[in-house]
């Protein structure tokens, strides 16, 4: 006897054929995702692990120098810094104080000094050890200012009453297209809690990357037995 035939057969299988085609889209970018931070973490820790250099040096193109300890001299600014929020030090909420520095060549660029304690509201400015006035020499890491977040910044006023948001704060300025992770200081006072190296691992991009791989094994076997079942 001859098997019934299956209705709808051409669309069902074009519907499996799309949708194995999005999960190896899918499973591709996911791919890819995990082969760039794979790369981007191994650059890191080559960077981190270079002699201390010059920001004079590197200046010119910090992207080829992003993450490697430079030093420099000049002055802080205390009345313009800029508090990063949702930072987080041993689990407890708190900012990355952002810092104006002049260096002796007049060229400005922001310092992260580290990590402070949230205040006991959202309106009450954190207590934030005051940098030093005089001339200091700083050694830090050198970041790409794109790692900033963009539309999130949250300046202290020199009043210190309370929390006034800012945008793009670095092109009000005209600051340099890199900041700095402050290490250390021949001024003791210049950091709070030293800004902390990310976490360094590959993420689980290339197990998402089979996952997506197994899905579309799924839809192909699910299309054959719908098949094989008229």
């Amino acid at each position: 006897m001859a098997k019934e035939r299956e209705e709808y057969s051409l669309l069902k299988s074009l519907i499996a054929i799309s949708l194995v085609a999005l999960c190896v889209v899918a499973a591709q970018w996911q791919y890819h995702r995990g082969v760039d931070r794979h790369a981007r973490n191994t650059m890191i820790e080559a960077h981190i692990a270079l002699a201390p250099v010059t920001l004079d040096s590197v200046k010119n193109s910090p992207l080829a120098a992003e993450w490697q300890t430079v030093t420099t001299q000049g002055v802080f600014d205390a009345s313009q810094q800029i508090l990063l929020r949702n930072r987080y030090s041993e689990g407890v909420y708190g900012f990355e104080v952002l810092t104006l520095f002049t260096t002796s060549n007049s060229e400005k660029f922001w310092v992260d000094r580290g990590w402070v304690k949230a205040g006991a509201n959202a309106t009450i400015a954190p207590t934030i050890t005051p940098p030093p006035v005089d001339e200091v020499s700083i050694t830090g890491r050198l970041r790409l200012d794109s790692s900033l977040p963009r539309g999130s910044f949250f300046a202290l006023p020199t009043s210190g009453m309370g929390l006034i948001s800012k945008l793009d704060a670095q092109s009000q300025l005209n600051t340099e297209n890199y900041y700095i992770d402050l290490l250390n200081s021949s001024d003791k006072a210049s950091a709070t809690v030293t800004a902390q190296l990310p976490e360094l691992s590959d993420g689980p991009h290339m197990a998402y990357a089979l996952q997506w791989i197994f899905f579309a094994g799924l839809v192909i076997y699910g299309r054959i037995l719908i098949r094989r079942a008229r």
